[in-house]
């Protein structure tokens, strides 16, 4: 046995780069090339858009991006010797692991693909009591992938485990962990979490991006070198851009996480525990990952079809504008006949612009209603019938188009009993994955920021943007937005004290002045120390999710840059 597995990740969501496939398999770090690749392509909305697919042809629901690389690098892969595990099966991973066999034999290849299923519940949705579901899919752990693996498979595909399951399983079966072997598995789910989407842990949507290396591009995918006890170390394929630093690490650790307890079908994992090391050049060493008993329920991505949305941008310049704006919402109003309409507006434009484009802002109205007629022409002709009968210099940024379908994620739990894990082995045989026999509950406050908080010292008395020394990350989980704030590890004096300063500055109130569209939501605010971090959860931010969100950034992914930008008073002594 090998003292490290080294498992690199080729693709962070279904569209990702994708060259990447071979990328990886080519490239080394440190002289040493991977054991085991994984693809991660599913997400809540994708559940959604392959669901649509199916609706067209039930023989798709796969990520059809992943046989296009498995046509272009399967006999690189098998030479190497390199083991594939990818969730790329989505609704049909049996159908996707028919048509990798067709890719295999017109290649010429002897490769052994296997598949895990049982997550797909969509034939038992009106019994769980989801009716009018389109997709159902409870999320599994990651002993399948490892059953398939053991048994000889080259090639491996799944339905919706967890992101961290595609790391998980291949851990599993290379150094034979049992389902209480609590400590390992929370180390692996923390490797697959910073995995997960890929060029994330090397500086993509980093708010750090500025002391990133310019001599490398494209980013290069993350790959972690994982030790028997479940602690790694995360770095990249030499000569690959971007870079792997603590606070990178930390930037995906935090993304889409919600209290210190990260729930999973295999382990729960305190993310508290986590301890990192810059260990040299592009090599961060991840320890200390303590783990329990995973929960009772499993989770169940949900997707059911919310009806048709519009919309239309108008474009409002020079003078008069919020006087433009009220007359053109006036005379439109009387027409949308839409169950929900929306009504937003960029910000005014600044005086004596020196571009036409610089003197405008925009003014989008957005509509959502059940049945498609009143989002069609009942919308867009109205709309257009006002082209010279407006506000002066009216304009659209594009002419309007149909209505288009959307989408409503919600999370559902079942109890285990429900689930048949199943392992599809290469040879046709079946094998059904048993349940942890040990589970656990996790207090619902565990790791939820005290309050009251002792409050930061008087010495606070210079008012600069909170992203002087503070990094962000944001992103969504269904209805909810997540925002991970952390300290700098720039080796500064101040370091500790300004985790502590953070910590104290961060409570629901501070949040809701920070982003006042949050005024009257719940919020959650979770304590990382280790990381130097905080996580905020902000129920109900993006409406019913991202398909459904009318808001501007309907997946919160630029929610942590904002709240980065906006000022507060920052004590003296930390600025030095």
């Amino acid at each position: 046995m090998a003292e490290v597995l080294r498992i690199g990740n080729c693709s962070g969501f279904y569209g990702d780069r994708l060259s990447a496939m071979r990328e990886m398999l080519e490239g080394s770090a440190g002289g040493h090339g991977l054991d085991v690749l994984t693809g991660d392509y599913l997400a809540e909305l994708t559940m959604l858009i392959l669901g649509k697919d199916t609706m067209k042809d039930a023989s798709l629901g796969y990520a059809r991006t992943f046989v296009r690389q498995a046509e272009d690098c399967l006999g690189l892969a098998l030479e190497r010797g390199v083991k594939i595990v990818a969730n790329a099966g989505g609704l049909n991973p049996a159908g996707l692991a028919d048509r990798l066999r067709e890719v295999a034999k017109g290649l010429g290849l002897d490769a052994d693909v296997a598949h895990v299923e049982g997550d797909d519940l969509r034939p038992r949705a009106g019994e769980l009591g989801w009716e009018g579901a389109l997709t159902a899919n409870a999320y599994l752990g990651g002993f399948g992938i490892a059953a398939a693996l053991r048994a000889g498979a080259d090639v491996v595909v799944t339905g919706r485990v967890t992101d961290a399951s595609l790391v998980v399983g291949p851990a599993v079966a290379h150094f034979g962990w049992t389902p209480t072997s609590y400590d390992e598995l929370a180390g692996a789910v923390v490797a697959g979490h910073v995995l997960e989407c890929g060029t994330q842990a090397t500086g993509g949507n980093f708010s750090g991006f500025l002391e990133l290396p310019r001599d490398g591009w494209p980013l290069g995918f993350p790959l972690a070198e994982i030790a028997a006890d479940g602690s790694c170390v995360i770095t990249k394929q030499d000569g690959t851009g971007g870079a792997v630093t603590v606070d990178t690490v930390t930037a995906q650790l935090v993304y889409e996480i919600q209290s210190t307890h990260y729930l999973g079908p295999d382990v729960t994992t305190r993310l508290d525990t986590v301890q990192l090391e810059q260990q040299g050049p592009d090599r961060v060493a991840v320890s200390g990952v303590r783990g329990s008993a995973p929960p009772r329920r499993l989770k169940v991505c949900v997707n059911e079809l919310g009806g048709f949305r519009n919309s239309v941008e108008l474009v409002l310049t020079g003078l008069d504008i919020e006087e433009k704006a009220a007359w053109v919402r006036e005379q439109l109003a009387p027409s949308l006949r839409a169950e929900t309409v929306s009504w937003t507006r960029t910000a005014l434009p600044a005086a004596d612009a020196d571009t036409e484009e610089g003197a405008s802002c925009l003014l989008r109205v957005t509509v959502m209603d059940p049945s498609p007629d009143p989002c069609a022409k009942a919308f867009t002709g109205p709309a257009i019938e006002l082209a010279l009968a407006s506000y002066p210099g009216f304009t659209m940024t594009a002419p309007p188009a149909p209505p288009t379908p959307y989408g409503v994620y919600r999370p559902e739990y079942v109890d285990r009993t429900e689930v048949t894990h199943t392992v599809v082995h290469a040879d046709g045989t079946r094998e059904v994955v048993a349940d942890p026999t040990e589970l656990g509950e996790v207090p619902p406050d565990a790791g939820r920021r005290p309050s009251p908080y002792p409050a930061p010292a008087d010495e606070l008395n210079r008012r600069m943007t909170l992203g002087t020394f503070v990094h962000a990350r944001s992103g969504d989980k269904g209805g909810d937005a997540n925002l991970g704030l952390w300290v700098v590890h720039d080796g500064s004096e101040q370091y500790d004290a300004r985790v502590t300063w953070l910590t104290k500055l961060i409570t629901p109130k501070k949040v809701r002045e920070l982003v006042p569209e949050a005024a009257d939501l719940e919020i959650d605010v979770y304590n990382l120390p280790n990381l130097g971090a905080v996580n905020v959860v902000i129920r109900g931010l993006l409406g019913r999710g991202v398909a459904a969100s009318t808001r501007f950034d309907p997946q919160a992914k630029g929610l942590g840059e904002w709240v980065r930008s906006r000022t507060v008073h920052i004590q003296e002594g930390l600025l030095v």
